[in-house]
């Protein structure tokens, strides 16, 4: 996954146009949190190829799913859009710095870069996204949800299986 990530230089820039996709994801922020209180104060939004791919509102408490945050919402329709599970070179701009499982999914995703508006120590009171990163950090046996290996050698198997597929799925 080497060459999509910014180079420094990059990382620097800030243009008005930023600016103004940012305004976006905020205005989305305030509609999925103070408006229609379809999940917390989040907003996203995805550009790519300096055009507006996707946006999207935080709707944990409207799904019923804990993964519908701004930016996964966002990214889901992004790459729906393409036809891709990799919006690579594609800039993500969320109204707050994000949590580890929407940072992972844009690495996953291959976006090339993350914009935030608020961080983790301007919302900690309400939301704590830094207690999930420190907790990844803790060996298995410390982590607050316990993980707990079985039948690793049925799943071991699995695994070879897919290893001889000529056509196996690829990503």
């Amino acid at each position: 996954m080497s060459g999509i990530h910014c180079d420094p230089v990059s990382r620097l820039k800030v243009t008005e146009q930023d600016r103004a996709y940012m305004a976006v994801a905020l205005t989305l922020m305030r509609q999925a949190g103070v408006l229609d209180k379809t999940g917390g104060p989040f907003g996203a939004v995805i550009v790519l190829d300096g055009r507006i791919l996707a946006t999207a509102g935080n709707s944990v408490i409207q799904d019923n799913d804990p993964t519908a945050h701004a930016e996964m919402n966002a990214m889901r329709d992004a790459c729906r859009k393409i036809g891709s599970p990799h919006i690579a070179g594609a800039v993500l701009y969320s109204s707050c710095e994000p949590c580890p499982m929407c940072y992972s999914t844009a690495y996953w995703a291959r976006v090339g870069k993350i914009f935030y508006a608020a961080a983790w120590a301007d919302y900690a009171d309400l939301f704590d996204d830094s207690n999930i990163a420190k907790d990844m950090q803790f060996p298995y046996e410390q982590r607050q949800v316990a993980l707990q290996q079985i039948m690793r050698h049925d799943a071991q198997k699995v695994w070879d299986e897919f290893r001889q597929l000529p056509d196996r799925a690829r990503y």
